[in-house]
């Protein structure tokens, strides 16, 4: 768990602004102290020493959240899942066959 920062404000596009010291990655999951999950990072913007965070918030009442400090859960990241993703076969060159020829 790593922190995030103080939320600043509520935008009105209905994310969670706040700044932090270093650049998150997109996704990630958000908590508070009490690790209760508040949402997700959405965007990152401004300055590359000091930028903003973009959250989107997953709970009922994000307005309570604004002056709160928010963390960035490392050990609640998704996997992804494989959508449609072949396996190649062992010792396979994983190729495609060459078209054929016409006429």
């Amino acid at each position: 768990m790593k922190r995030l920062g103080k939320v600043s404000h509520y935008a009105k596009q209905g994310f969670l602004i706040l700044r932090t010291d270093w650049v998150p990655s997109l996704n990630e999951p958000v908590v508070d102290k009490k690790l209760t999950m508040v949402g997700v990072v959405k965007d990152v913007f401004g300055p590359v020493k000091r930028p903003y965070v973009a959250i989107k918030p997953r709970v009922k009442n994000p307005e309570e959240y604004v002056g709160a400090l928010l963390y960035v859960d490392t050990k609640r990241k998704k996997v992804k899942p494989n959508h449609g993703k072949k396996r190649r076969a062992k010792g396979g060159k994983g190729r495609r066959p060459a078209p054929r020829k016409r006429g």
